[in-house]
């Protein structure tokens, strides 16, 4: 696995991104893979929270007939956490301030998805 190429997808979100504040790479059993967070982040509880909310609107968009799920997002009145599926194998989870630009998230969070799948598919 090319843990400098993932690392520099996370860093690159989250200097391209305004508001984002860290990124954690995990399986979607909750591991983490890698993580680009401040040191009071700890990217093993927030890979396990992640899965936990990925799995839950999963079923909600399958038993609800929306598809297949894409992202999550958290609203929290000092910030946000975005949940991204990377598959059926993965995930990525962006940590954000209350300056954070969702719209910008949403935008620019497709691509680095994509290529985080390759990473981790080679």
């Amino acid at each position: 696995m090319n843990f400098e190429a993932l690392a520099g997808e996370l860093r690159n979100l989250r200097e391209n991104v305004a508001g984002v504040t860290d990124t954690v790479l995990a399986a979607v059993d909750g591991i983490p893979i890698i993580a680009d967070a401040a040191d009071d982040i700890d990217p093993a509880k927030i890979s396990a929270l992640a899965a936990a909310d990925l799995g839950i609107a999963r079923q909600a968009a399958e038993i609800t007939g929306k598809g297949t799920l894409h992202q999550t997002v958290v609203f929290g009145s000092e910030g946000y956490m975005a949940v991204y599926a990377i598959g059926r194998l993965a995930l990525m989870v962006v940590l954000g301030d209350k300056g954070l630009n969702v719209g910008r998230l949403l935008f620019e969070s497709r691509p680095v998805i994509e290529r985080i799948a390759s990473i981790l598919a080679a």
